[in-house]
């Protein structure tokens, strides 16, 4: 019982190492499994998901595969389980012909990781092979006076299986005068031989017919058979003896074809047909049968095919020569196949992207390749590197894979492909090269924000345009690609007068044309200051500003505008009226015509010339002042009346311009103004002449306050005519005047009057549609009171009223009184 346990104990150690074991290898990139040949297409070799730690969604995505080496992929990843199961029918002796352990190697490339696993998987043999024989029928020719126990090499059985399916025994039927033999070789293959276990007697027996058959060790045994007829001959004493038991040869594997590698040579001591050696193969594989050739004659052994040492670096063979009487000797030949740096090294791209984003970190896996040179020694070992220049690196992955990575970040705006080239060159002498071309193109990210052509814009733009007339063309550049270079105009808010900015200009979202929405006005808005934004299509977007500066050019579109005389007073015949003195001296002022332009610059330089005057030569205008004055004194002979036309010209291409009428009057007093002024408005209401509207009231205006003045003067006429009246029924004494001279007071029909003359001044404007008749009183020697005595009534009209004047050579009538002041 404690034996029993100790064994349990040492099978679950074993399993435990056998598990830690597995563990260890998957963790390290390296699973092995076993598989028996011969299995159907489908079979299970291992569970790949489980060991490796892969979920199945990464399987079912196609984002983990299976490759090799070889043309046939006799394995392939099941994607709903994630087993390892078989692609093709495997057969062992035909993939292992010469090695005892046949191992196939496969890589797992899991894709989104870039990772590479590698797999080993083993396969068993099993009976799927008799032992067969190169001749099924073989013919030997025995001395009748051949000794007993005399050998005789037969021809060895071939099974391709392994372990105990090869083959294993061999046994001898048909005829009492033989017996078998089974000899072991150097390598421990066994060597049948025919024993001569009875002598022969030709005269009675001259043919011996046997069976040899091969068995081997598999369950059910299989067994092959060769049908060996022995004919027995006169005596034949000496056998053909080699020259060297054993032959060795080096060759390259370039050997030409037909070259003579070794010669094998055998001597016989008997004469004759007995003497003469012819050589063959004794023992031959298959593949060997057909690369070398043996001349029977010379025993030159020669190239048939070509060698390949990464096929098979050795060949045995066994070379027999037998002589005519059918003794024989076998030697041993072998030729070892020496490398030659034949083979390019071969780069296989596993996986590889052909996209890549600018902004990926530095050390993306970009590529998976595998690198392999089949030749050995300083011929097999590859060096890799990468054309310079290119921002990528080249890092060692598992055994003979290598990783392209980013080596720093990426600038599609820079670059937008590589071509990067990947070069592989053997230790050789001369060394051998290969190259692959990965393309690789680089995303666009959005990095990279609109860039204006110009750090500002500015443009003039003609006043009075017509609406949608273009204005400029702002235009951005976006260094991206695809819809992340694609820009989009638009203008930043903003208020221009109260109105928004968009309602004066817009622009085009696609082109960047910048659009006036309505006819500008220089007069009303000289400057427009604006910021347009260009924003790319990426997610986010980014975006940059200019400013544009709009200035609008001025046009002569505004004539001169005539302030003074105003143009009422133009239209109306004599209703603004300048009083320049007769006694005027050349160069007097009389009057300045004021214009403005609302235009600017040269458009609004003004220049004002006399363009028609009643008086030729009398008057002349300031060019630039517009001060109309007197060219010359009057004369007496000169009209009393003048109209003058002052033309106002401003400087623009075409020039606009302006008229001014001027009335002046040469009078020394008012009455001669007025006089002027009725006479005028006289001729102005003759049929046949047009009066102004203004004209017809300034006379209504005239005689209106006429009127009341003519009114007035009655009512006073009357209330003196009352207190005289009264002051004739008082005492004498009570109605003296006190502080006036008698002298300065003449009587007309009863009414006093000052005698003193009044000057005055005129002032007619077309405006106000009035004239005002003011009085100085300055220059009147003796003046009314300022306010009458506390007890008489307030009078009609105040100081500032208008007041009548009367001529100073009018005596006042006889019995005029004045009033006094009591009254």
């Amino acid at each position: 019982m404690c034996s029993a346990g100790r064994r349990w104990g040492r099978r679950q150690r074993a399993l435990l190492w056998a598990v830690l074991l597995a563990a260890w290898e998957a963790a390290w990139g390296q699973l092995r499994y076993s598989v028996s040949e011969e299995m159907p297409k489908g079979s299970f070799v291992g569970d790949v998901a489980k060991d490796l730690g892969l979920q199945l969604p990464e399987i079912n995505g196609n984002a983990v595969r299976v490759v090799s080496e070889s043309t046939t992929q006799y394995f392939a990843l099941h994607r709903k389980t994630g087993h390892l199961v078989t692609a093709e029918r495997i057969d062992r002796e035909q993939l292992c012909r010469l090695v005892d352990k046949c191992v196939l190697r496969c890589e797992l490339i899991v894709e989104g990781q870039m990772q590479v696993y590698g797999i080993e998987i083993e396969i068993t043999d099993i009976n799927d092979n008799a032992p067969s024989f190169r001749q099924a029928e073989k013919e030997l020719r025995v001395s009748e006076t051949a000794a007993l126990g005399s050998r005789f090499p037969l021809a060895q059985a071939h099974d391709p299986d392994s372990g105990r399916n090869s083959l294993q025994s061999y046994e001898l039927s048909g005829d009492e005068h033989f017996s078998l033999a089974v000899q072991a070789g150097p390598g421990g293959d066994q060597r049948p031989e025919l024993v001569l276990a009875k002598a022969l007697d030709r005269e009675e027996a001259a043919f011996h017919e046997l069976v040899l058959r091969a068995m081997d060790g598999g369950d059910p045994a299989r067994t092959g058979t060769a049908r060996i007829r022995v004919t027995v001959l006169d005596a034949n004493d000496n056998a053909p003896v080699f020259s060297q038991a054993e032959y060795m040869v080096r060759v390259p594997e370039d050997v030409p074809v037909g070259s003579v590698l070794v010669t094998v040579t055998a001597t016989d001591a008997d004469e004759g047909a007995n003497g003469h050696v012819k050589y063959s193969f004794h023992k031959i594989s298959d593949r060997a049968s057909e690369v070398f050739n043996l001349d029977s004659e010379t025993g030159e052994i020669t190239v048939n095919d070509g060698l390949d040492f990464e096929e098979i670096s050795s060949h045995e063979l066994e070379v027999q020569a037998h002589d005519g009487g059918d003794l024989s000797d076998t030697a041993k030949v072998v030729i070892t196949v020496t490398d030659v740096n034949d083979n390019v090294p071969k780069i296989s791209v596993r996986s590889a992207l052909n996209e890549i984003s600018e902004d990926a970190p530095p050390g993306t896996i970009v590529a998976l390749l595998h690198v392999q040179d089949r030749d050995s020694g300083a011929n097999g070992d590859v060096r890799c590197s990468l054309d310079g220049g290119v921002p990528f690196r080249l890092e060692k992955s598992y055994e003979d894979y290598y990783r392209v990575v980013t080596a720093r970040e990426l600038d599609r705006e820079h670059v937008s492909e590589y071509n990067v080239t990947v070069r592989a060159a053997d230790g050789g002498s001369p060394s051998l090269q290969s190259s692959a071309v990965l393309a690789l193109r680089v995303l666009d990210v959005n990095d990279n924000a609109p860039v204006f052509a110009e750090e500002r814009y500015s443009a003039r733009l003609a006043e009075n345009n017509a609406a949608g007339a273009l204005v400029l063309t702002v235009r951005a550049t976006d260094a991206d690609w695809g819809q992340n270079a694609r820009v989009r105009y638009r203008l930043a808010e903003g208020r221009v007068r109260g109105a928004p900015l968009s309602s004066y200009v817009s622009v085009q979202a696609e082109t960047g044309a910048l659009y006036a929405l309505r006819s500008l006005d220089y007069e009303q808005l000289r400057e427009l200051q604006l910021c347009v934004r260009a924003e790319d299509g990426g997610a986010p977007a980014l975006s940059s500003n200019v400013s544009v500066r709009l200035q609008i050019v001025d046009e002569n579109d505004n004539a001169p505008q005539v302030l003074y005389p105003p143009a009422a007073a133009a239209a109306a015949a004599w209703s603004g009226v300048e009083l320049a003195p007769r006694r005027s001296e050349a160069g007097a002022l009389v009057a300045k015509v004021v214009a403005v332009d609302a235009d600017a610059g040269q458009n609004a330089w003004l220049s004002y010339e006399l363009a028609k005057a009643t008086e030729p030569g009398l008057f002349r205008v300031g060019l630039h002042s517009g001060e109309v004055r007197t060219a010359r004194s009057p004369l007496a002979r000169d009209a009393a009346r003048h109209s003058l036309v002052v033309l106002v010209r401003d400087h623009g291409r075409p020039a606009l311009s302006a008229t001014a009428t001027l009335s002046v009057v040469l009078a020394e007093s008012v009455a001669e103004l007025l006089a002027e002024l009725g006479s005028a408005a006289h001729e102005a209401a003759a049929p046949g002449e047009p009066a102004a509207s203004l004209t017809r009231w300034l006379v209504l205006a005239v005689a209106a306050v006429s009127c009341l003045f003519v009114a007035f003067l009655l009512l006073l006429l009357a209330l003196r005519l009352r207190r005289c009246h009264r002051q004739q029924l008082l005492p004498p004494d009570s109605g003296a005047s006190r502080g006036v001279p008698v002298s300065h007071f003449v009587g007309i029909d009863g009414v006093r009057a000052f005698l003193q003359s009044y000057s005055h001044d005129v002032s007619l404007t077309a405006d106000s549609r009035k004239s005002h008749l003011r009085f100085s009183a300055a220059s009147c020697c003796d003046t009314l009171p300022a306010r009458p005595p506390p007890d008489e009534p307030a009078p009609l009209l105040g100081d500032e009223d208008t007041a009548t004047v009367l001529p100073s050579d009018h005596a006042p009538p006889s019995g005029y009184c004045w009033p006094s002041e009591n009254e």
